[in-house]
């Protein structure tokens, strides 16, 4: 948190899993606590996505109108099956360019996190995964802002387009402020709009999964995972206005520390030595799907809003 404080372009969640994966590989980390290490990677997880929730209601989606909505749904869908269709090309393993897929195309380590739940994958995807999610984004954070100023677009144009390409909440911010705080406001809810596709997304993927694993011995992910349900129950309350800004601000920290917490342990389980040998196809599935989000939404942003 403190790291993330002092450089706001690395999300707490990207400092935490650059921690975990160092600590796990120095000799000597007492066996008494990987019982809790082995606990916190399941169990705040799910509670961190369940409270994510929070901090979306349907309202400020409908809000957008209905061309907005369009283009993030076009967004989200085309970049999460362009990237898995690339990742198949480029012979990346499947839970690597599913894990690329879902971080790229919704909300950068957070969807990461919430899809290793119910994809088949090895411990080291997930770290590569949030690895490609910081650098690339930062890269779109940078640039983007700089080439969209540069073309005279104005700042509600701006806000989508970062809204709808960026890869984490914070790198949304940050693209956008160049265009003033009425993109910055736009582009936030944008990015929200498309957190909220990480259920059905997360479900959907589960479905599939369940056919594969039925086709062999493998166990098989429920059809929703319970987080994944709580995540839409806390939408729906959110929605309801019934929550006061001083409840919905806790909760926002609270979504954030149980996250970092959680991918502190997922970076614990992972080698580096097995994490660098899928360093450079990653690093093109990363660059691959990074343009095809920022081309799917500054031309769905500008034709559709």
């Amino acid at each position: 948190m403190v790291i993330s404080g002092l450089v706001p372009a690395v999300s707490a969640l990207t400092a935490a899993v650059v921690l975990g994966i160092v600590i796990g590989n120095v000799p000597g980390f007492p066996a008494a606590a990987r019982p809790g290490i082995a606990w916190s990677t399941k169990k705040l997880l799910r509670v961190g996505v369940v409270l994510l929730g929070l901090q979306l209601s349907v309202t400020q989606v409908l809000g957008l109108g209905a061309g907005t909505v369009v283009a993030v749904l076009l967004i989200v869908g085309l970049t999460f099956l362009g990237t898995l269709l690339i990742g198949r090309l480029m012979g990346v393993p499947r839970g690597l360019s599913m894990l690329v897929a879902t971080g790229f195309s919704i909300c950068g380590a957070s969807a990461v996190a919430a899809m290793e739940s119910v994809v088949e994958r090895d411990d080291e995807d997930v770290a590569t995964g949030v690895a490609m999610v910081t650098v690339f984004g930062t890269i779109s954070m940078l640039a983007l802002p700089a080439v969209l100023v540069g073309l005279g677009l104005s700042g509600g144009e701006i806000g989508r387009i970062a809204g709808g390409s960026v890869h984490e909440v914070a790198q949304v911010v940050a693209a956008a402020s160049p265009a003033g705080a009425a993109a910055v406001a736009i582009a936030v809810v944008v990015k929200l709009s498309r957190v909220v596709l990480l259920a059905p997304m997360v479900t959907a993927v589960s479905l599939v999964e369940r056919r594969r694993s039925s086709a062999g011995s493998g166990k098989r992910p429920p059809i929703m995972p319970l987080f994944v349900l709580g995540f839409l129950v806390a939408v729906a309350v959110r929605s309801t206005g019934v929550l006061p800004e001083a409840v919905l601000d806790g909760a926002k920290q609270l979504t954030t520390l149980l996250l970092t917490g959680a991918l502190f342990a997922l970076g614990f389980a992972v080698r580096i030595k097995i994490l660098l040998r899928n360093g450079p196809k990653a690093f093109a599935l990363g660059a691959c799907s990074t343009l095809l989000v920022t081309v799917l939404g500054c031309t769905t942003m500008l034709t559709l809003t």
